[in-house]
């Protein structure tokens, strides 16, 4: 009898087109949690969905990821919609009905080859300021953001999957990438509070991701990092119960430390589960080292992403052919 391991809180990537002996080991890790696929990992649908059978056959229960949301950031292209970027839908007069149809078109196309689920929306306000940030944006302001992204959600909902609301608390005005450098907001606590507006208004938002951002507002802390960012604003003043991932660790906005330090300070800053991606060697060094107690809450907020069956049909072919009037 195989016996199933409860997810752990570390979210890990694969090489390439199928699992190498070295990730099947890394993948029953008990800290191991999830996996994330890259356009590296992708070839054909055929390729993908036994790719995802492999992983889930190697560790059952465990969650594969993506970043596919459409626009510029989408893994997946030849044998899926080409869904328009965000800012794109955004300028339709129909711009809900579209939105929830690329959500129900995302999360369909994705959960038929066995993806359980996608980092998305883009809750980041576009100022015109963050070229990282851009046409992903759902909107100009806070209100047409929560707007957008309650459709969105719907229709990942109807596609199967649960949702993601990123960067909070905002990285839309820090001009900086936070892939190589550390992004800085400087503006006070007044306008970043509207920002966050989106994550107390979007009841069906599953979880959140993190910024690597520093805001001059909390005395320059970065909101992975910071105890006050997750606990106080979005736990208890914005109210939200979902699971919290960082952004990935290795990225140069994340910067300080070791990986085991920096994974231990931000679960311990409100974190439920870090990432660590293109960095075979600092996910190893993580899962070796890293001190975490299982809590009931991150069970129950884990299962929250659990998949659920993907749409077809007509109803998938009315949401694509909307996206491409």
């Amino acid at each position: 009898m195989i016996e199933v391991l409860k997810p752990g809180p570390v979210c890990v990537d694969v090489e390439g087109l199928s699992l190498t002996e070295h990730e099947r080991g890394r993948l029953r890790h008990p800290m191991t949690g999830m996996v994330i696929l890259f356009t590296r990992n992708y070839r054909d649908r055929e390729q993908l969905r036994a790719l995802c059978d492999e992983i889930h056959a190697v560790r059952p229960g465990i969650l594969i990821s993506v970043d596919h949301e459409g626009g510029r950031v989408q893994r997946f292209r030849s044998e899926f919609t080409d869904v328009p970027a965000m800012s794109e839908i955004a300028a339709h007069e129909d711009a809900e009905a579209r939105f929830e149809a690329a959500g129900l078109v995302l999360a369909a196309e994705l959960r038929a080859c066995g993806v359980d689920f996608t980092f998305a929306p883009v809750l980041d306000v576009d100022y015109g300021r963050s070229a990282v940030i851009g046409s992903r944006s759902l909107g100009t302001t806070p209100e047409l953001v929560t707007a957008h992204a309650a459709a969105l959600i719907r229709g990942l909902r109807r596609g199967g999957m649960a949702s993601c609301g990123k960067h909070f608390p905002g990285h839309g005005w820090a001009e900086a990438d936070s892939h190589t450098a550390l992004p800085e907001d400087e503006r006070d606590a007044e306008s970043l509070m509207r920002d966050m507006l989106p994550y107390g208004k979007l009841p069906e938002l599953a979880s959140v991701m993190t910024a690597h951002v520093a805001y001059h507002a909390f005395e320059g802390e970065v909101a992975t990092f910071s105890r006050r960012l997750l606990q106080d604003e979005l736990r208890e003043r914005l109210g939200f119960r979902g699971l919290v991932f960082s952004d990935d660790l290795s990225m140069k906005g994340a910067a300080g430390g070791s990986v085991t330090e920096q994974a231990e300070k931000a679960l311990a800053a409100g974190c439920d589960m870090v990432l660590v991606c293109n960095r075979p060697d600092m996910a190893d060094e993580l899962l070796a080292n890293l001190r975490w107690t299982r809590t009931p809450e991150f069970d129950a907020r884990l299962a929250g992403l659990a998949p659920a069956a993907a749409c077809g049909g007509a109803e998938l072919e009315e949401a694509r052919s909307l996206l491409a009037a």
